[in-house]
């Protein structure tokens, strides 16, 4: 994918991979791949959605299923200047959401 050409939508607005196409030849790679996805949503949550599409599909991916996991990884090579800023502190951290610890 070094190659690819980068994209500007992780997913197409109204299509969804369809389950009947052939299976995918290298579901390990699939799987593989999908996770590191689920790994760059901590700090990109605006893959959140897509990356959770393509992961229902990990039992049995189509060649469908792949493409759709490759215009999320163009659209990752495209925008590698979005995400959450971590930094680490000396002193540890707390995150909140409302009243409720988090983290």
């Amino acid at each position: 994918m070094v190659e690819a050409k980068p994209i500007t939508t992780p997913f197409v607005v109204g299509q969804h991979p369809s389950t009947k196409w052939k299976l995918f030849s290298d579901p390990t790679l699939f799987r593989s791949l999908a996770g590191a996805l689920q790994y760059l949503t901590i700090t990109r949550p605006d893959l959140s959605f897509n990356v959770n599409s393509i992961c229902q599909y990990m039992h049995a991916p189509t060649e469908d299923h792949f493409r759709a996991l490759k215009r999320i990884l163009r659209y990752v090579k495209g925008t590698v200047h979005h995400g959450l800023q971590l930094q680490g502190t000396p002193t540890g951290y707390v995150i909140f959401l409302g009243a409720n610890l988090v983290s």
